[in-house]
């Protein structure tokens, strides 16, 4: 049976998309996704060149060059729906590759603040990559894009960790937190312990959209997350910002020089 539409496509101005404010052509073949915005300013230390491309609803774009090489930066806001779109829009750009270059708690104890996480997969908590597909459909990162930020890694001599992480919607409940005035649900006794055991690594917000959009529309993606605090052990400290965009930068220039991505 034909399916019914009832699409009406935004657009913005002279073929824009309609959040990020860019077109086809105006960004690299891969673009670094951080949520804050205040993180650009770190992964562009890095840069040989770069410019302004639009600043509008939370979503900052910049491109430039890492060396000889075409990149581009995008930033995401805090949590799936946000990131969601700025994937959308992207992708109708022609990016090949997405980098998420974020933060995340830790809750496994041999994981120090400061330390790199390199995310092989996501636990699926959010709830934007079920509005695409049935949950049982993995959030899997790219393995050429996970071993570019691992050999990145290697090379550079930062510490660092592979593994699963969970992505969730909420920073507070949903990871454990009590919510205002104390309130708590009983699932919320056992979510750290669970996933403990599980050997996730622990939580953050982004990826596992990321990655199953990525999955989906045939681009490739990766993630890497500067550890912030640990939910076990109690340590924090916001530290390793500009040792993860140095990282993300450096798998950049690996997938050029490896062929993965295009040069223009």
């Amino acid at each position: 049976m034909k399916r019914e539409s009832f699409e009406a496509k935004p657009s913005g101005e002279e073929g824009r998309q309609y959040h990020v404010r860019v077109r086809s052509g105006e960004v690299a073949p891969v673009v670094l996704l951080p949520g804050d915005p205040e993180r650009i300013e770190k992964i562009k230390a890095f840069w040989s060149q770069s410019r302004e491309l639009t600043r509008h609803r939370g979503y900052i774009v910049e491109t430039g060059k890492i060396g000889p090489y075409p990149i581009s930066v995008c930033s995401t806001g805090i949590g799936a729906p946000s990131t969601s779109i700025a994937v959308e829009e992207l992708a109708r750009c022609n990016c090949q590759v997405f980098i998420r270059v974020g933060s995340m708690g830790a809750i496994q104890p041999n994981i120090a603040c400061g330390d790199l996480v390199i995310a092989s997969a996501a636990v699926r908590l959010d709830g934007s990559s079920k509005q695409y597909v049935r949950p049982e459909y993995p959030a899997a990162a790219d393995i050429e894009t996970t071993m570019a930020l691992i050999e990145a890694t290697e090379s550079l001599g930062f510490r660092y960790h592979v593994g699963y992480v969970a992505s969730t919607d909420s920073f507070y409940c949903g990871q454990g937190r009590e919510g205002f005035g104390g309130y708590w649900q009983s699932w919320m006794d056992d979510i750290i312990p669970d996933l403990r055991r599980a050997r996730v690594l622990g939580f953050e917000m982004e990826s596992s959209l990321l990655f199953v959009l990525s999955s989906l529309f045939g681009i490739r993606s990766g993630a890497i997350m500067a550890v912030f605090a640990n939910r076990v052990t109690g340590q924090v400290s916001i530290s390793g910002e500009s040792e993860c965009a140095k990282v993300a930068c450096e798998a950049v220039k690996i997938l050029y020089e490896k062929g993965t991505l295009k040069k223009a």
